[in-house]
């Protein structure tokens, strides 16, 4: 009988783990080591060529850092993969390592902070040209890419107004392009989103968030075309941001319960965003799950859950509402993170776009009182009732 591929609940547990197995251990062991010893000069020199696998020195490669770059690689369904140690220092690594002076990138107004940040101010000092488009108006990012690029940058759904874009749509076109088409997928997770599926070349997660999923590891790591990682790696081996073992071996933890966390967090964040958007005191909610959503047919399409993230407008639509709202809430950590089994609040200004201006958020429509929701995997009807009394008191 031919062996049949592993469903992804399954990978979540055992995917990358089994070969670094030590001595009857079940779980993966953190090496702390830096170097790596070889008792024969040539087998020392065909690994440091590449020719046979191993690891010679910490900045480059680890065991238990290559079993957590496995994990992802076969959730996403890869050729490969390769990581480092944040989500911003992959992100920045597949990005100048992949770009020259004189190229150009395509992407959407509604990227991460960091990431904008990196559009709007480090790119350009290289000589690299950025245009910013309306990330729901797919005709002007598509005529954009017609003119031509060699990356095209998106994410979906965007943090923190949950927009989404069709990536099969515009991979296509980037394809067209030659362009090479980078997805953040942090938001969604590879249990919700597969973009490498869906035509894109590489798929980039904040391994901090939904992935290690307990506040307690940074990391990020990229997926896709061996030939792309390859290159990739090579950027981050020489520019040194490697991801620590003692990290690696948190987020390979928390993994295992990656699909059973994010399954809870679909069905709960469903249930906030409903119970949100029929209450007296909110104004508006961002939610690709609901039908009120602008992209709630795409997400239907292309996405198998709509995932742990939320935002939402109070009805008195200012910056003191949200100081007077968010200490009130019982279950919810005011902090700068998400993804997390725990519930976490705060708006973009503290948060996601911290690195940004007043005016700058403005620009790319993030309102200074929309207050993010990562919704954990407590109690949902505790949930809402903490939601019901912090509104009760607003």
């Amino acid at each position: 009988m031919e062996e049949k591929t592993p469903r992804p609940g399954t990978k979540c547990v055992w995917s990358g783990e089994e070969e670094y197995l030590m001595q009857g251990a079940t779980q993966v062991p953190v090496v702390h080591s830096v170097s790596y010893g070889f008792d024969d000069v040539d087998e020392w020199l065909a690994v440091a060529k590449g020719e046979k696998e191993g690891h010679i020195y910490g900045r480059n490669t680890n065991p238990t850092v290559h079993a957590f770059e496995e994990k992802v690689r076969s959730l996403e369904n890869a050729e490969a993969a390769t990581s480092a140690s944040t989500g911003m220092a992959i992100i920045s690594a597949t990005l100048f390592s992949l770009l020259r002076p004189g190229d150009r990138v395509v992407s959407v107004k509604d990227t991460y902070g960091g990431t904008n940040v990196l559009f709007t101010e480090f790119l350009p000092k290289i000589g690299v040209t950025v245009t910013l488009c309306d990330t729901i108006d797919h005709d002007q990012i598509e005529a954009e890419i017609g003119k031509g690029c060699q990356i095209v940058y998106l994410e979906s759904p965007t943090n923190p107004t949950t927009k989404v874009v069709d990536i099969a749509r515009l991979a296509a076109v980037g394809r067209e392009a030659h362009a090479t088409v980078v997805v953040d997928n942090t938001f969604a997770t590879p249990i919700n989103q597969q973009p490498l599926a869906l035509g894109a070349d590489l798929v980039v997660h904040s391994a901090t968030k939904f992935l290690g999923g307990h506040a307690d590891a940074l990391g990020g790591v990229v997926c896709g075309e061996k030939s792309l990682i390859d290159t990739i790696y090579h950027y981050r081996e020489i520019n040194g941001a490697t991801l620590h073992p003692m990290a690696a071996y948190l987020l390979l933890r928390g993994m295992k319960t990656l699909e059973l966390r994010i399954q809870q967090q679909n069905r709960s964040a469903m249930r906030v965003a409903s119970f949100l958007e029929t209450h007296d005191a909110v104004g508006q909610v961002y939610y690709p799950g609901l039908a009120s959503h602008e992209g709630h047919q795409i997400a239907s399409k292309q996405m198998q859950g709509f995932g742990g993230m939320l935002s939402f407008m109070l009805k008195d639509n200012t910056f003191d509402a949200v100081r007077r709202f968010i200490p009130r809430l019982r279950f919810a950590h005011a902090a700068a993170n998400l993804g997390s089994v725990e519930t976490i609040v705060g708006p973009p200004a503290t948060t996601s776009h911290v690195e940004c201006t007043p005016e700058e958020r403005a620009a790319m429509g993030i309102p200074e009182s929309l207050i993010r929701y990562s919704t954990g995997i407590e109690d949902i009807d505790d949930l809402i009732d903490d939601l019901q009394q912090a509104l009760g008191k607003v």
